[in-house]
């Protein structure tokens, strides 16, 4: 068991105790819960949940939800959204010493859907100055409003244990109305299903590890596959919640996050409905990528669409930002392995550089020139993606095979219980978030070269919406396949050692959520290490 999970954590029924007394009209501050009178004057009692009553008529807080700040040990973002225009949408917050001391205005951003016209209204409180490592709870409302709460942890400062979770490709597990339709019968002919039960089975999954956070992977719900697209968010976000309320889920955005109608790239939707720590000055690029550092790990999140030769978007988006992702990566790669303070480089992102699956859309010739070399390079540890709907790993790679016209990951070690990271770098795709048209039985089985080595497609050109050239690969990097289960997810228990120079390691768990009953079961487990950077000599 990892020692995150060891950890003191606020208890459900602690904090509920709190937001029952806060519910009830009190103060939850120093004198309910019987602070320190240095803790009162850090969190006074004037800020309070209020306008506590039910049928006001106002629109309910919707989707609550969180994301890291620029500075996870210090910063959290708390989320939600709303249906019509609020007044005084602001997040009370605290420790379970302080109760709801302080209080943080949020920032509100909307947009019309292109397709309905139908308006959304998300808002964003940034929580600063908070503790690193410390548990806080809070209470999101406007004006009008019953407040909704959670809790969170703060990322701890410096090198220390945590765990966090990843999957993609997730959808919603409930079903929206087709355009223009009236329930007929009981059949559910007159509906149109987004997902399948694994994309809630797959949350409740993630709430029993418990991770500090979730990378999500891309393709979070496929509202721009669906007749109602702002329907299909709501419910993404509700779902969701249940466990997104209590860490932040960090999402990047994948060719089902592009909307037509929805801004010139498509993304207005998605940028809307989160905050996350982006850096960039354009507006249209704003939280399509970005990075941010939790212990000693650097995690990278990317928007493949403006790099891969694949268009499986409303839009066709490549190469938007003109080279300025790609120039963004690489200041930020170089940066992270020459800190002294980074042992690990995590990159989440959507389209995938490996896969076997012939009935997915294989590897993306346009992300293995692009991304390859930097992540040789700047020696990045592992690299976590979804689009396609089963899970696969790579054995550790580094540089390419030789003479290789689909430039081939070239192993750099065989073993896939132990992992040096140092030596290469391990690819999983984590596509079984719980969307339907899974490909977990399209595994090639074939002996390719005569070696032993199964056969990958690779996109060599574009050619038009779910369409490329692809080219046939010995897949040498092959290193576990699941064909047996289609949706899982992966957990990462990060153990930081205790010197400099000692080998710090990632233990990884995949989980597969078992149909129809949603129950866990671990698939494998294996370990990823490498020296950590404070100790002299380091080698990528």
């Amino acid at each position: 068991m990892s020692e995150e999970r060891k950890q003191t954590r606020i208890s459900r029924r602690n904090a509920l105790g709190v937001f029952g007394a806060a519910a009830s009209g009190v103060a939850a501050g120093p004198m309910l819960l019987g602070a320190r009178a240095a803790e009162a004057e850090a969190y006074p009692a004037s800020s309070e949940v209020r306008s506590l009553r039910n049928g006001s008529g106002s629109t309910p807080v919707q989707g609550l939800h969180l994301q890291f700040g620029g500075d996870p040990r210090s910063q959290m973002v708390v989320s939600w959204i709303t249906d019509e225009e609020v007044k005084n949408p602001r997040v009370v917050y605290g420790t379970l010493n302080g109760g709801f001391g302080s209080t943080a205005s949020a920032v509100t951003k909307s947009y019309t859907d292109g397709h309905s016209g139908k308006t959304v209204w998300a808002h964003h409180a940034l929580l600063s100055k908070l503790k690193s490592d410390t548990d806080y709870l809070y209470a999101a409302q406007h004006d009008g409003a019953m407040p909704d709460a959670g809790t969170f942890h703060t990322a701890p400062s410096g090198r220390a244990p945590f765990t966090f979770t990843s999957f993609g490709d997730q959808g919603s597990p409930t079903v929206t109305w087709k355009n223009g339709s009236n329930p007929v019968d009981a059949s559910g002919r007159d509906f149109e299903p987004n997902a399948t039960p694994a994309a809630g089975d797959i949350v409740t999954g993630v709430e029993k590890v418990g991770p500090l956070f979730h990378l999500l992977n891309g393709d979070l719900c496929y509202a721009n596959s669906g007749p109602d697209r702002v329907r299909t968010w709501n419910h993404y976000l509700t779902n969701n919640s249940r466990s997104a309320r209590f860490r932040p889920w960090m999402p990047c955005a994948g060719n089902h996050e592009i909307e037509a109608g929805n801004g010139v790239l498509g993304f207005d939707a998605f940028q809307t409905y989160f905050e996350l720590p982006s850096t960039e000055t354009d507006p249209e690029l704003d939280n399509l990528w970005y990075a941010f550092t939790v212990g000693a790990v650097r995690v990278i999140a990317l928007q493949n669409d403006e790099i891969a030769l694949q268009e499986g978007g409303d839009i066709y988006n490549r190469g938007y930002s003109g080279g300025r992702q790609l120039a963004w990566l690489e200041k930020e790669l170089k940066a992270a392995r020459a800190s002294k303070d980074i042992d690990w480089i995590v990159v989440c992102m959507h389209q995938v550089m490996i896969s076997s699956a012939t009935a997915a859309n294989g590897p993306d010739l346009a992300l293995r020139e692009a991304y390859g070399p930097l992540f040789d390079k700047y020696g990045v540890d592992l690299v976590v993606c979804g689009h396609e709907h089963d899970y696969e790993r790579s054995l550790a790679v580094r540089g390419v095979v030789p003479g290789s016209a689909t430039l081939t990951p070239n192993p750099s070690q065989s073993a896939t219980d132990v992992v040096e990271s140092e030596f290469g770098t391990t690819h999983m795709v984590l596509g079984g978030g719980g969307v339907s048209g899974v490909t977990n039985t399209s595994f090639t089985m074939d002996d390719f070269d005569g070696h032993g080595h199964h056969s990958a497609y690779v996109q060599m050109e574009h050619v038009g919406k779910y369409n490329s050239v692809k080219e046939q690969e010995a897949a040498v990097w092959i290193g576990v396949r699941d064909d047996m289960h289609p949706y899982g997810f992966a957990e990462f228990a990060v153990d930081p050692g205790r010197h400099p120079g000692d080998m710090t390691r990632i233990y990884v768990t995949y989980y597969n959520v078992i149909t129809p009953t949603g129950e866990l079961k671990v698939f494998e487990q294996f370990t990823l290490q490498r020296r950590r950077s404070d100790g002299g000599n380091r080698h990528h």
